[in-house]
């Protein structure tokens, strides 16, 4: 590895803080026709994973039936020195159990959505409608450009 990349690699606990930190999370799936499938998600970490819900019949949910396998993305920056990544790759689980989509849609809407706001929604009724799926990471690779000090 060069040793441009292992100084702008993050420590385990800024990964962690930054994914808590992140907005959106970009997540690929493989249609069955081969092609990438990229959406931005809201999302939570749960025990350490990844987690999102999705309408049942999304494409991307059609997608992970088909493959489990997934890439993750959550960047920031505005320009190269102040670029920072996760990028994660793994295997997502559609979980259909109620109370764990409505779970996972109240650790979402907690996360994003401010107390009283025009946007709450009646979750127990989206849930019904929706799957949670959790992701296992199998490999992450970070980047943090602001580590390289000005010289790049």
């Amino acid at each position: 590895m060069n040793h441009r990349r292992a100084t702008t690699r993050m420590a385990p606990e800024e990964i962690s803080d930054f994914l808590d930190r992140g907005r959106t999370m970009i997540l690929a799936s493989h249609g069955s026709d081969g092609s990438i499938h990229l959406a931005p998600m809201w999302y939570a970490m749960v025990e350490g994973r990844p987690a999102m819900w999705t309408y049942r019949r999304t494409q991307k949910a059609l997608n992970i039936r088909g493959n489990p396998s997934v890439s993750l993305l959550v960047e920031d920056g505005r320009d190269y020195g102040s670029l920072r990544g996760v990028q994660l790759v793994g295997r997502a689980e559609i979980v259909d159990d109620p109370a764990e989509v409505l779970r996972v849609g109240t650790l979402i809407q907690q996360r994003y959505l401010e107390p009283g706001a025009d946007e709450l929604v009646d979750l127990r009724r989206q849930a019904r409608k929706r799957v949670a799926l959790l992701v296992t990471v199998h490999r992450t690779a970070s980047w943090d450009h602001r580590k390289l000090g000005g010289t790049y």
